[in-house]
């Protein structure tokens, strides 16, 4: 079976698969190329997890000034 790619995934997929990937960066008993490779699909996902999470954002502020309540968004730590 093969690997979903990143802009097929939902953002918990993304998550989880991003957890994987630093695990193994971490262990660091991977050779450098797929250490390489690994730290690339890490940047992808994160930033598909960045991406989704600005949309679900704008999502709750669309909501929230159609409800007439104060828009604004804090942003998620660490992304």
């Amino acid at each position: 079976m093969s690997e979903k790619s990143v802009a097929e995934m939902s953002f918990e997929e993304a998550l989880a698969a991003l957890e994987t990937v630093v695990g193994q960066l971490e262990r660091g008993d991977v050779p450098l190329d797929q250490s390489i490779a690994l730290y690339e699909r890490g940047a992808a996902l994160k930033a598909h997890c960045a991406a989704r999470l600005k949309d679900a954002e704008e999502k709750v502020e669309k909501i929230r000034l159609a409800e007439g309540r104060a828009v604004g968004t804090d942003p998620v730590e660490g992304l």
